[in-house]
């Protein structure tokens, strides 16, 4: 049996602009996206095997553990490109919020991809494992890559930017998830649609060693925040703060040290910008048997 623990970090994103509707459905973008301090965990554990058999596992009730899960999806694509058959166990320790706009899901898929290399011995260069998390999604490749990215098409075109040091707080109401899919729809339902260049001014911004805050934006904030009277008194409380992807999470690049949320609001504290992406959580951890 081989064996190995991956740590999964979550994602944010300083700038989110949705340029236009692509004819497949998606939407291409332009966004900045910064991985942060708190990960998720995969603890991966593969039995050879004549046949292929994928089980998953986990300490969230929120989250399916069958073939709907994109961890699931992403251990069969990769037994599927490689042509390997074992039998895999994955359990998921979930510590980002569930539907937070923080790329819980596609960033355990992404660890699972770069877990079962690991544990295989690496059928597959870093350029093919970022094919395959395009295949399953937008954000994967960020993920896998790390630190912080522009991300253009869909979200898996990337290009690695220089990361700085920044502190964050994320804020959560704690029963309200904003799907991808409802984000997007209520931006195309819109009539005007701000075209700011959030994005550009953001990038000189961090060639220059200059302010990011002031350009801080999310074009599914302004398509969801009408809606929901959560993002509204977040809002009301920290007027600085900008919603991350689909929501519902919102962000401030400061320490929140005051309490000024009631109980039906996460808030995470002590958290800050990384370098890296999915990696090996303990080498000591890789066991092989």
């Amino acid at each position: 049996m081989k064996s190995i623990r991956i740590k999964c970090p979550a994602k944010i994103n300083l700038t989110l602009e949705v340029v236009n509707k692509r004819e497949d459905g998606f939407h291409n973008i332009k966004s900045i996206m910064q991985l942060v301090s708190l990960y998720d965990y995969l603890n991966i554990e593969c039995e050879p095997s004549e046949t292929v058999q994928i089980t998953l596992s986990g300490n969230s009730t929120e989250i399916p553990y069958n073939e709907k899960n994109l961890v699931y999806k992403a251990a069969k694509l990769f037994l599927d490109t490689t042509g390997i058959n074992s039998e895999i166990n994955i359990h998921i320790e979930k510590n980002i919020p569930i539907a937070a706009g923080l790329a819980g899901g596609s960033t355990d898929a992404a660890g699972t991809i770069f877990g079962l290399n690991e544990v295989f011995n690496k059928p597959l260069n870093e350029q093919e494992m970022h094919e395959i998390c395009a295949q399953l999604g937008s954000d994967l490749n960020v993920c896998l890559e790390g630190g912080c990215v522009l991300a253009t098409s869909r979200g898996e075109c990337i290009q690695k930017l220089e990361t700085i040091s920044m502190p964050v707080t994320l804020i959560k109401p704690k029963k309200l998830g904003i799907s991808a899919k409802e984000a997007y729809t209520n931006y195309s339902l819109k009539e005007f649609k701000p075209k700011l260049n959030k994005t550009e001014s953001m990038l000189e911004a961090l060639k220059g060693s200059g302010d990011i805050k002031e350009f801080l934006y999310n074009d599914l904030e302004y398509a969801v925040f009408d809606n929901y009277p959560e993002l509204q008194f977040i809002k009301s409380r920290l007027p600085e703060a900008i919603m991350s992807g689909s929501g519902s999470t919102y962000f401030i690049l400061e320490n929140l040290e005051e309490n000024i949320f009631p109980d039906e609001y996460e808030v995470i504290r002590g958290l800050e910008f990384i370098s890296e992406g999915i990696s090996i959580a303990n080498c000591n951890n890789f066991v092989i048997y």
